[in-house]
């Protein structure tokens, strides 16, 4: 029992460290695949995307950490009040399990209110307006969308009382998962069909950045797929196909809507 305590300390001291080494490693796994086995032909080249969604990826973070310097995992670790959870009875493993669940299904919630609600949407569309879908397109937020994202995650956090176990193992499985989900790969079908019967999958996903507004609006998921299963939400294939949609939104299909500047004022314009 002593060195799983002595274990999980090591694993809450180095959570940025940890964090940042799965990031990479899912970062290049996935970038790496696209160049061998990639799903569908580009439409602009990685030179001009990569580089606007990265820099995204890096002011999302510099801000998170700046504005939020008791991180998520932190925050859990912090609790002194039990929460649901606590409430409820559970600890250990089966709380650790049922918090993850929780703030997956939270997320799916979320995502579903952001699409719903025109003020959110204007917000998340960011997110949308990318016309490729790579794995780099998994962290392509507005900074305005990942700052009150953050405070929801919170919330949800102190609400449930999860433990900081399972909010690392949540935020590891919620990066590595927008990675995978958002990657240009072509899986066998088989696989596919087997993989998404649990986890949202790049051809599942991929469904969900149609341009076609009732496609855009399926396929929530981002790590369990039994949410878009159970309420209705699921969309199995694009109807044109894969290789023959089109990815993104209608008013964002010229090249000049990936610069950074037409990127961070899309919120802000009709």
């Amino acid at each position: 029992m002593t060195n799983t305590w002595v274990l999980l300390f090591m694993l809450l001291e180095n959570e940025p460290l940890i964090r940042m080494a799965v990031f990479a490693a899912c970062l290049t796994a996935f970038g790496l695949s696209e160049a061998v086995i990639p799903r569908r032909k580009l439409r602009f080249d990685r030179r001009v995307r990569w580089p606007a969604n990265l820099a995204f990826t890096l002011l999302n973070t510099i801000l998170i950490r700046v504005l939020f310097p008791l991180a998520a995992v932190s925050f859990a670790a912090s609790l002194e009040t039990p929460g649901l959870l606590g409430l409820a009875g559970l600890t250990g493993l089966p709380c650790a399990i049922v918090a993850v669940i929780l703030l997956d299904l939270a997320i799916y919630t979320q995502h579903v209110i952001f699409h719903r609600v025109p003020l959110l949407w204007r917000l998340h569309r960011m997110h949308h307006s990318d016309n490729d879908l790579d794995v780099t397109s998994g962290f392509r937020f507005h900074p305005l969308e990942m700052l009150l994202s953050m405070l929801i995650k919170l919330l949800l956090i102190w609400i449930l009382g999860a433990p900081a176990i399972a909010v690392l193992l949540f935020e590891l499985l919620l990066s590595s998962g927008a990675l995978f989900s958002h990657a240009n790969i072509r899986l066998p079908g088989l696989l596919d069909t087997g993989l998404r019967l649990l986890i949202v999958t790049p051809d599942m996903h991929r469904v969900h950045h149609s341009i076609q507004p009732e496609e855009t609006n399926s396929n929530f998921g981002f790590n369990l797929s039994i949410w878009d299963r159970l309420f209705g939400t699921y969309k199995q294939q694009p109807d044109a196909g894969h290789a023959g949609m089109t990815i993104g939104l209608a008013e964002t299909q010229d090249i000049n809507e990936q610069r950074i500047a037409q990127m961070l004022t899309l919120p802000f314009r009709d």
